[in-house]
């Protein structure tokens, strides 16, 4: 596959497992960049910082994650990434149309 094609498939597909992949671990505590970077890697994906802070970002304004930072620490602080109520519940939706689709895909 060119990295082209490749390029292309993150966009159409993998972005939305790497957002289900984030609320997954939000469920289990604290989600922090660059340990979710690492993460997603381990995976088998070829995220970047400039790929996934803008997703962390967004999803935070969607309601989905709430995030806190140290305010002593300046604007460069880490920031951690908690699910909230609305997260929870996206991810209960989408486990459901998983689970769904993987009847039908994976036999």
């Amino acid at each position: 596959m060119s990295q082209d094609e490749m390029k292309k498939l993150q966009r159409e597909f993998f972005l939305a497992f790497w957002k289900l992949h984030i609320l997954h671990h939000a469920t289990e505590g604290p989600v922090v960049g660059q340990w979710m970077m690492n993460e997603l890697r381990r995976h088998g994906y070829d995220v970047s910082p400039g790929t996934l802070y803008p997703i962390l970002h967004r999803m935070e304004e969607y309601g989905w994650l709430r995030s806190e930072s140290d305010p002593n620490a300046g604007s460069k602080a880490r920031r951690s990434y908690f699910i909230t109520a609305k997260g929870s519940e996206v991810l209960a939706k989408m486990t459901v149309q998983i689970e769904e689709l993987h009847h039908e895909v994976v036999k």
